[in-house]
């Protein structure tokens, strides 16, 4: 039973479809199913049921899926032990994120590190969170910075001791502009722009006493400094996080955070059974020391 196809196997269980297994290994789908019939006839046992839509594990499956996790996570503490002997430590990390305030940790870390490992680079990637989980699970990218829930059974993850404020960017000039916070029944007649995935979040879901289709969603964004110019000319207001567009000084824009408070907290994520390279490895251990200071 050889290590690649125990990591094949773990891959399928993950994305419970050997269709998306296969895309995640980059493999092709007859390369992965004939490595999979050849690990059931080693073992002599049917190890999954291959549905319509989806993988279901045998009980022998699910005996072969634990054992496999433990011994890749013996590998990986054995690659990690061998790998700290190393004194040149080089490479490139790519790490998808959201606008946040909350990439200073990233910045903190890689800097940290790079005094170290000078031959070390820090990659950002920017977009929402369907982007980021999309080049995530593709293998594009070695980690995630993201908000919300996370799938524990397909990823790792660090909780980043941080969180952002929900706010609305409007131009100084608006009615709003006057107050102080903003409730939700302030917003109920007013034309929003909201990012393209803020109903996903749950407590942003929960603050406004209506659906989605109630209120007047006149644009979305990804990126929140597409939305701010929508906002100066006058397309209405912004539904975004604190401390990511500039409103002081002369700009034409200013920020009012939401009441009730709501906040929205975040993680750096990886996928589990990952093989990371030895430069993401020191960045991830950097990365907890710097979190927990």
């Amino acid at each position: 039973m050889e290590l690649r196809v125990l990591q094949y196997f773990l891959a399928v269980t993950r994305e419970q479809s050997i269709t998306g297994a296969a895309e995640a290994l980059h493999l092709s789908q007859p390369t992965l199913s004939r490595q999979l019939r050849e690990l059931e006839e080693e073992l002599g046992k049917q190890l999954m049921i291959r549905g319509n839509r989806r993988i279901t594990l045998t009980e022998e499956g699910m005996i072969l899926r634990k054992r496999a996790e433990e011994i890749m996570e013996l590998v990986k503490k054995a690659e990690d032990e061998i790998s700290l002997s190393d004194e040149i430590i080089a490479g490139d990390i790519s790490i998808g994120a959201g606008e946040t305030d909350g990439v200073r940790y990233l910045a903190r870390a890689a800097r940290a590190l790079q005094k170290r490992y000078p031959l070390i680079r820090l990659h950002i990637v920017s977009g929402d969170k369907t982007t980021v989980m999309e080049e995530l699970d593709r293998g594009l990218i070695d980690f995630g910075l993201i908000f919300g829930e996370i799938d524990t059974t397909k990823y790792e993850f660090i909780q980043v001791p941080y969180q952002d404020t929900w706010g609305v960017i409007m131009r100084r000039d608006a009615p709003l502009a006057e107050k102080e916070t903003i409730t939700a029944t302030d917003l109920m007649d007013k034309p929003l722009i909201l990012s393209r995935q803020a109903f996903q979040n749950h407590n942003f879901r929960e603050f406004f006493p209506c659906s989605q289709e109630d209120l007047n969603i006149v644009a979305t964004y990804n990126l929140l400094f597409n939305g701010s110019l929508m906002v100066d000319e006058g397309m209405g207001y912004a539904v975004s996080f604190d401390k990511l567009i500039n409103v002081s000084g002369d700009s034409n824009l200013c920020f009012r955070p939401l009441e009730p408070k709501l906040e929205a907290g975040m993680h750096i994520v990886w996928k589990k059974y990952q093989v990371l390279s030895r430069a993401a490895r020191h960045f991830l251990q950097k990365l907890q020391e710097v979190v927990l200071d």
